[in-house]
């Protein structure tokens, strides 16, 4: 495996690549309605593409207010510390933007990774 690399992504240019991991993990894999997936928020989140090698492998969002949400790995790199990194990046973004105080949401099967992270 590639290093893993963790950049802020722009909405508009990277869509494609944000969509496709969400849909393929949220919507193909959990079963959660697109309508729920998709929302206002996206447009004014900041959001983040984790990749390797170039290609794009992991999603995460940070919304204004400190709160996290949107963290997927794609299926073959999970167990691999692509959704720490992820995690890390996102964390010390929103301190970077005086957001010391961070809220996550997850689904209850992901509570087992976030409690590993602290």
């Amino acid at each position: 495996m590639s290093e893993i690399e963790v950049r802020i992504a722009d909405w508009h240019q990277d869509n494609a690549d944000l969509r496709r991991i969400r849909e393929t993990v949220f919507i193909a894999e959990q079963s959660v309605p697109p309508e729920l997936e998709w929302d206002a928020d996206d447009a004014e989140a900041v959001h983040f593409l984790a990749l390797e090698g170039g290609y794009p492998i992991g999603t995460a969002r940070l919304l204004n207010d400190g709160h996290i949400g949107r963290v997927s790995v794609l299926r073959d790199w999970r167990g691999m510390n692509v959704g720490g990194a992820l995690m890390k990046a996102v964390i010390e973004e929103a301190e970077r933007r005086g957001l010391n105080e961070q809220r996550l949401t997850a689904q209850v099967h992901a509570t087992a990774f976030y409690e590993r992270l602290g």
